[in-house]
């Protein structure tokens, strides 16, 4: 094949490929009017969603797809890039933003300079050649707004020196790893004054943090919520004691060295 460019403002050229996309886009807005709904539980379901609709399309060129694989050389040994490379820094929020979406990352990476491939699905942290971490990718929400990909453990030692600052995130809502943990800030807030109700908010996921306990304490949470009663902290750090921070200390007794001659006499034997 011989590839050609199209020319600058002659519309009628893509032709062959802008139709294509176009009868694609209509095949997927009439599978969602059938479907009924726009939701998908997660990224997976809307890709299989989509596949099974390319594959119908592609079903009626089946034959002639056929035809040509047989005559189709092996794929290259080595993969082409499939993702785009930038530089970010870290800054003091612990954070970077990247193609108007605002990510959160561990505070230890303030001040660095990051390499970040960019996938459709996901970026890959690189600091030098040492990959660090992975995240998925977020999307700007359109209308000059940025988007957010926020994990909770990246910031919560900065919300616990300034717990009023939860009430003016522009991220709040997707700070809450849980459900549960969103409607029992509501809760807070409709109950206490908002200094109170941020310091025990942050309290509650430092407590899911520290102790690694968030998926049983969202458990505990929607329990108070269905009872109308406020989370009690004293009792939620009794019940995922102990503290790591307390630990019982361990007196090791070593033995003596004399023993290991015994060791020796016998192997002698």
């Amino acid at each position: 094949m011989e590839p050609t460019r199209n020319n600058r403002g002659i519309a009628h050229e893509n032709g062959a490929i802008e139709s294509a996309h176009g009868h694609l886009k209509q095949a997927v807005t009439d599978a969602l009017l059938m479907r009924g709904s726009s939701d998908f539980v997660d990224l997976a379901s809307y890709r299989a969603f989509i596949d099974e609709i390319a594959a119908r399309k592609n079903r009626r060129n089946a034959a002639r797809i056929d035809a040509e694989r047989a005559a189709l050389q092996p794929l290259p040994a080595v993969r082409t890039g499939d993702f785009e490379e930038t530089i970010v820094t870290v800054t003091s929020t612990s954070s970077f933003t990247l193609k108007k979406v605002f990510y959160t990352v561990p505070s230890r990476l303030i001040g660095h300079r990051l390499r970040v491939r960019l996938y459709d699905d996901r970026l890959e942290l690189f600091l030098g050649s040492t990959r660090l971490m992975t995240l998925p990718r977020g999307r700007a929400p359109g209308c000059g707004k940025h988007g957010h990909v926020v994990d909770y453990r990246h910031v919560i030692h900065s919300l616990r020196r300034k717990p009023m600052a939860l009430m003016t995130l522009v991220y709040r809502d997707q700070i809450f790893p849980r459900e549960a943990y969103r409607l029992t800030f509501d809760r807070l807030i409709e109950a206490l004054p908002e200094r109170a109700a941020c310091k025990i908010m942050v309290d509650l996921l430092f407590l899911a943090h520290e102790r690694g306990c968030e998926a049983e304490l969202a458990h505990l949470l929607t329990a108070d919520l269905k009872a109308r009663c406020l989370p009690d902290l004293t009792r939620l750090r009794a019940r995922f004691a102990p503290d790591p921070a307390r630990l019982p200390s361990v007196a090791v007794e070593l033995p003596s060295l004399s023993v290991y001659n015994h060791l020796l006499t016998r192997a002698a034997a």
